[in-house]
């Protein structure tokens, strides 16, 4: 990472300008318009801490507008009515449109998340695009089922959209989180209520722009920037919203759900936190292993809700391991995110580039050994070194904690049934790596790890068909393929008497 995008020499780039900033206002009924409270709040640019712009501040009121323009847009609109063919078409030019603003879009997340500008350009945002192309091939192809009936009925089923849909995105890979629950809702006929991450507001709102631009009706996408315990609780606990879809932590997952059992049952899917295992066995080829573990932890500086943060590795090569993690951490280039030499940019934010903090001296209290890193660097912004710990103890909290961080805890096993059961000592169950040339381990082990997704030889596989979700307080529901597109659906059994056929 950092020295070649798309078979391009990162020499030839140049650190680029950040954007201008086009949209700060909340973007309901196919218009921009200010919070009906005339609040805005400041997004910061994590690179320095100053502000970027002021924003404005949505809450319960303007939720309740946005709300009822998706709800008039459902119930009387043309969008959940036209032919998919026609859905699928505007939404493929939507996808056009995200490609002629890749740089832009790109800009965007990496001043306002700290998302390298290179993985913005070359992975983010094309992604975005191919999310939007993905489900657009889907909109034509929502069908139900004949029923054989026992008895002389004709029966079918009905595949219908579940509704007015609200989303709450996450701050650390933003555009492609509003794409990918966004693409999924459009194509099965919803409605939406987008509510970003409050510290990422910016690329939602040119997104919408975008959509609008596209011939998405207006009302069908809605976008509420604001603050979970104001616009996002209300969003989450309306009563004319038919679904929650939330992207987040565990603990906000509690209110979310909580949210919707006290409002009208809405229905729920969630992709919360992990503390995912990549586990390294004897046979591995150790250069490759590191590589993979240093992409599954230090990638978006660790802020990514797959990070292998618990690596296990098997004794015979433990030490190898260790010695060559620690020669490549520390060539690791940690800076700005606009320079495309950079491996790793700034935390989000000053809370969490804290909190990360905070994690690492607990690592040290709790008898965990620095192995590299552990400290904030540059003179301002919220960079922290790629850091490793070994003699780490699965009690510790660096081993049970989500830090969503560059921290990786490093710990050795000799079995594998014992990396099974380190594996699984966890209360989190998003994703797991293993390395290996044995297929008999390889197949055992990921049959046995209770986790969503699990990648073999490979980390942050992600495509458009492979659906993606967690299992225990990882939240429950996928994102991706068919899975993506049916939770925006709710099944109709039709049922009419048949007289005299010649057959059931």
């Amino acid at each position: 990472m950092g020295t070649e995008y798309n078979g391009v020499a990162a020499e030839q780039f140049k650190v680029a300008a950040p954007p201008e900033i086009k949209f700060t206002k909340l973007f309901i009924d196919g218009r921009f318009v200010d919070s009906v409270s005339g609040k805005t709040f400041e997004t910061f640019d994590p690179r320095t801490g100053e502000v970027i712009a002021r924003v404005a501040e949505g809450d319960k009121e303007d939720i309740n507008l946005a709300v009822k323009a998706a709800r008039q847009a459902f119930d009387h609109g043309k969008w959940p009515r036209m032919p998919g063919s026609e859905r699928g078409r505007i939404m493929l030019k939507f996808a056009d449109l995200i490609d002629e603003n890749v740089e832009e879009l790109a800009k965007l997340d990496s001043l306002d998340a700290g998302r390298l500008l290179t993985s913005g350009m070359y992975i983010d945002i094309p992604n975005c695009a191919g999310m939007l192309r993905y489900n657009a091939g889907f909109a034509d192809k929502i069908h139900g089922e004949t029923l054989k009936m026992s008895r002389e009925f004709h029966a079918y089923t009905l595949n219908e959209p579940v509704g007015v849909v609200g989303l709450v995105i996450p701050w650390n890979v933003p555009s492609t989180m509003f794409c990918s629950k966004v693409s999924a809702a459009l194509a099965a006929g919803c409605t939406m209520v987008v509510k970003p991450a409050e510290q990422t507001p910016l690329s939602a709102l040119f997104i919408a722009q975008l959509a609008k631009m596209a011939g998405i009706p207006d009302g069908v996408l809605n976008v509420v920037t604001g603050f979970g315990p104001t616009a996002g609780a209300a969003l989450c606990s309306h009563m004319d919203v038919d679904k929650i879809s939330f992207t987040g932590s565990t603990e906000v997952g509690r209110q979310v759900m909580i949210a919707a059992a006290n409002s009208n049952l809405k229905a729920v899917s969630l992709e919360l936190g992990g503390k995912s295992p990549f586990i390294v066995f004897d046979d591995a080829d150790v250069d490759k292993a590191v590589d993979l573990a240093h992409m599954a932890i230090f990638y978006n500086k660790g802020e990514i809700c797959v990070a292998g943060s618990r690596v296990f590795v098997q004794e015979g090569i433990y030490d190898e391991f260790v010695r060559k993690s620690a020669e490549k951490a520390k060539s690791w280039i940690v800076g700005d995110p606009f320079d495309p030499l950079v491996c790793q940019g700034p935390q989000v934010d000053k809370n969490q580039f804290e909190k990360i903090l905070r994690y690492i001296d607990y690592g040290k209290e709790d008898g965990a050994t620095l192995l590299t890193g552990g400290k904030a660097c540059g003179e301002k912004g919220y960079y922290i070194e790629p850091t490793i710990f070994t003699d780490v103890k699965e009690d510790m909290r660096i081993a049970k904690d989500e830090i969503f961080g560059p921290v990786m805890s490093l710990m050795k096993f000799k079995t594998v049934e014992e990396a099974i059961e380190k594996a699984n000592n966890t209360r989190y169950g998003l994703a797991a790596g293993i390395v290996t040339k044995d297929i008999d381990v390889a197949n055992r082990v990921s049959r046995s790890v209770r986790v969503g997704v699990v990648w073999i030889n490979c980390y942050f596989a992600f495509d458009n068909d492979a659906p993606f979700g967690g299992v225990k307080m990882s939240g429950f529901g996928k994102d991706g393929g068919l899975q993506g597109l049916e939770k925006y659906l709710k099944t109709k059994t039709v049922v009419t008497p048949i007289y005299n056929s010649p057959w059931l």
